[in-house]
């Protein structure tokens, strides 16, 4: 019987050869697998993550947003202020009497120099949303058809006799449009407090029935921000 001996040296190197190479294709496949991971979260990062101009869209997005909200309550401000100062001068035009009787030259100078300043604040408006320029400019229009009232009832008591009665009827047909239109500017002006999350915000003239004049909705002041 012969004595066991071991493998060949040639063998035993092949053998570890081939050890050493399935290590080394272990090593190679799991770096390769990390590697995919670490791209693969990366990448997920990368396109969840909120890119530079995204960022700036959104930045220009909120000022604008803050922008808009300012201007839209110091024009519900302003409005205030002059529908208290307008609202007696349009009332007082539409209630005066076409044959004497009604408030002379130097009421209506004075009422001149009211329109004269309401129209102010118009004079170098701010850029701001097509609904907040629109609201803007329909209260400018509104302001500047009662200065035409105004002047056509001056003429009415400081010219002839024979034409007063004719030139008060149009200042009282040019107040009556002011009304209207002020009522729509008005109109606009609550919706742009709405949406911009201010509630109702009513500054309809208080000047009696206007023809063609929207009346405030009847919602409470400051609800349906």
């Amino acid at each position: 019987m012969s004595r066991r001996t071991g493998k060949p040296s040639y063998l035993l190197a092949a053998s570890d050869t081939r050890r050493r190479s399935k290590a080394r294709l272990a090593a190679v496949v799991a770096a390769i697998g990390l590697a995919g991971v670490l791209v693969g979260g990366a990448t997920g990062y990368t396109a969840s993550r909120p890119d530079g101009v995204e960022s700036a869209v959104a930045d220009m997005r909120r000022a604008e947003v803050e922008r808009d909200t300012q201007q839209v309550a110091e024009l519900t401000t302003t409005a205030r202020r002059l529908r208290d100062e307008i609202s007696p001068i349009l009332g007082a035009i539409r209630a005066a009497p076409s044959d004497g009787g009604q408030p002379g030259p130097e009421q209506a100078r004075q009422w001149r120099q009211t329109l004269l300043r309401a129209a102010e604040p118009f004079a170098n408006p701010p850029s701001g949303t097509t609904a907040t320029n629109v609201a803007r400019a329909g209260l400018q229009g509104a302001v500047e058809q009662a200065s035409l009232a105004v002047e056509s009832y001056l003429l009415a008591v400081t010219g002839p006799p024979t034409q007063r009665g004719a030139l008060t009827e149009l200042a009282k047909r040019q107040a009556t449009q002011a009304v209207a239109a002020w009522s729509v500017a008005a109109t606009q002006l609550d919706q742009v407090n709405i949406d911009t999350g201010q509630g109702h915000q009513h500054v309809h003239l208080d000047a009696g029935p206007g023809d063609d004049a929207f009346a405030p909705d009847g919602a409470a002041e400051g609800s349906g921000g």
